[in-house]
């Protein structure tokens, strides 16, 4: 799969540092996956929560932070449209958040 906005991991990393590893991982498995419906993903990540919207809420070091992404299955297409703190997103809808700007 290829994962859009990469740079908001990067720079999210770098106010968290502790993130960065199971980030890379993260990514390091996305990249690999050819994932075709959101049972797949589910049987990878256990933890993981399916949206409407194709979206996907991933658990990140642990459940220190939370990933959001749009699965663009048919493309085979990641695109991230949320990284934070646990806190940070009770305070978003998952369904409809967006990251800001272009990466």
């Amino acid at each position: 799969m290829r994962i859009i906005a990469v740079s908001y991991l990067k720079a999210f990393w770098g106010q968290y540092p502790d993130a960065e590893q199971p980030l890379l991982a993260w990514i390091d498995e996305a990249k690999k996956a050819e994932w075709q419906s959101p049972s797949e993903i589910k049987e990878k990540y256990r933890s993981a929560s399916i949206l409407k919207n194709r979206r996907v809420v991933f658990n990140i070091k642990g459940n220190d932070y939370r990933l959001v992404v749009a699965v663009a299955y048919r493309y085979g297409a990641i695109y991230v449209k949320f990284i934070g703190t646990h806190r940070q997103y009770d305070a978003i809808d998952a369904e409809t958040v967006e990251m800001g700007g272009t990466s």
